[in-house]
């Protein structure tokens, strides 16, 4: 129980520290791509207005003007040598016949002069004024006469964000690995006072189980000696009811702290035989409840556990079904293998239990009718013993409801 618990704080924190990690990597990787491109845009507008088809190729200039006393705006794109050591390339189309006028390739053979014009009038036919193409990103400005399709070289930047991905990737899986352990460590650190409060209750109980073991037996032996002695007597009675009540409880605290706590001998039984062997107890008490018995118990399924616990199992549902069993209603028994399992199903006919109840019918304790309390000698510990035998067994006990039929199921790993 604890230690699904705490899987599931485990996968809580990772889940909220993961998300957390990925967000602050993605907005990091984005900002950068984004001022990155945005950088490089501005520098390659930057060249597209400086461009003059009349300037030979390679020798842009500003043109004169004077300059001014400051720059409030900070430094112009081509006086940093970002803009000085990049790639630009150049293609102008004549807006009268379409024809080329001019290419610039910065004296490079990285695009040839034909693979520049393929891509200028392609984006003018598209009409366009920005975008990529291959590992170039481009605008496209009119000119006046002509348009101009230049290109900046994105290399650069693509190996860097590429690299930037890669290291955000190694960092971001290194944190969540050091995440995972420290959040099995938190964990821990949470569950062990619970799991400290839950062994000292079942200790308790235990041991006031055995406490109380004493003295009900002494009353019990006592009440008796004195009823040969004075005979029947009414406060007398009221004492060996009671008495009886207290050593029934007694008797169930103490099989459930067994069963909790002692590790059972565990051997291959036939689980099947088991079974049977519990129902026909059963057979005349259901009959004369004036209840109908339908069993249904595959042969040669053995399971590896404690004889003595999968009858008591057995037995527990059993008599939970026919207490609350419709008048001339139906006990259904089913054993079948489900793959590598077991699954015992007991169900009988009766008024549905709501999903909230459902919940705690295993709890200690808990009973659906809470008017009743304890004069059948029940106290709402039996299902919490059938939940205890089928943990310790390495299984799982359910409860479901539908089509006027309350469903137990016990499943159990076979041999």
């Amino acid at each position: 129980m604890f230690r699904k618990s705490k899987w599931k704080i485990v996968a809580a924190i990772i889940s909220a520290l993961v998300l957390l990690l990925l967000g602050t990597l993605a907005v990091i990787y984005i900002s950068s791509y984004r001022d990155v491109s945005l950088r490089n845009r501005g520098m390659l507008e930057r060249y597209a207005q400086l461009y003059d088809v009349n300037i030979r190729p390679g020798e842009l200039k500003q043109p004169d003007m004077p300059a001014p006393a400051h720059r409030p705006d900070g430094p112009r794109f081509e006086d940093t040598p970002t803009f000085q050591l990049s790639t630009f390339y150049s293609v102008a189309v004549s807006k009268d016949d379409g024809s080329v006028l001019a290419v610039d390739n910065s004296d490079r053979e990285i695009y040839t002069d034909e693979k520049l014009r393929e891509y200028a009038l392609q984006i003018v036919e598209s009409g366009k004024s920005g975008g990529t193409r291959d590992r170039l990103i481009y605008v496209a400005v009119d000119k006046g006469r002509y348009m101009l399709v230049a290109f900046m070289d994105n290399t650069i930047m693509q190996d860097s964000m590429t690299t930037l991905f890669r290291y955000t990737l190694i960092f971001g899986s290194i944190a969540i690995i050091v995440l995972f352990f420290a959040a099995i460590y938190l964990a821990n650190r949470i569950v062990r006072p619970l799991e400290e409060s839950y062994h000292k209750q079942k200790q308790f109980i235990s041991d006031a189980g055995h406490e109380l073991k004493t003295p009900v037996s002494v009353v019990g032996a006592n009440a008796d000696m004195l009823q040969r002695e004075i005979g029947e007597n009414q406060w007398l009675n009221n004492i060996q009811y009671e008495n009886a009540r207290m050593g029934a409880l007694v008797t169930q605290l103490l099989e459930l702290a067994r069963t909790e706590n002692v590790t059972p001998e565990m051997t291959n039984v036939d689980f099947g035989r088991i079974v049977m062997g519990e129902t026909l107890p059963f057979e005349t008490v259901i009959f004369e409840n004036g209840l109908k018995l339908h069993c249904d118990v595959a042969e040669d399924i053995c399971v590896m556990g404690n004889a003595a616990q999968l009858s008591q199992l057995a037995s527990i549902l059993l008599d939970n079904a026919i207490r609350h069993s419709m008048e001339k209603g139906t006990i259904r028994i089913e054993l079948h293998r489900k793959k590598a399992q077991a699954v015992l199903t007991i169900s009988n006919e009766g008024a549905p239990i709501p999903a909230e109840q459902q919940k705690h019918l295993f709890d200690r304790f808990y009973r659906v009718d809470e008017a009743r309390t304890g004069e059948d000698n029940r106290y709402g510990l039996g299902l919490a013993i059938a939940k205890a035998i089928v943990t310790a067994h390495h299984g799982h006990i359910s409860v479901s409801c539908h089509d006027g039929l309350i469903v137990f199921t016990a499943v159990i790993p076979v041999s």
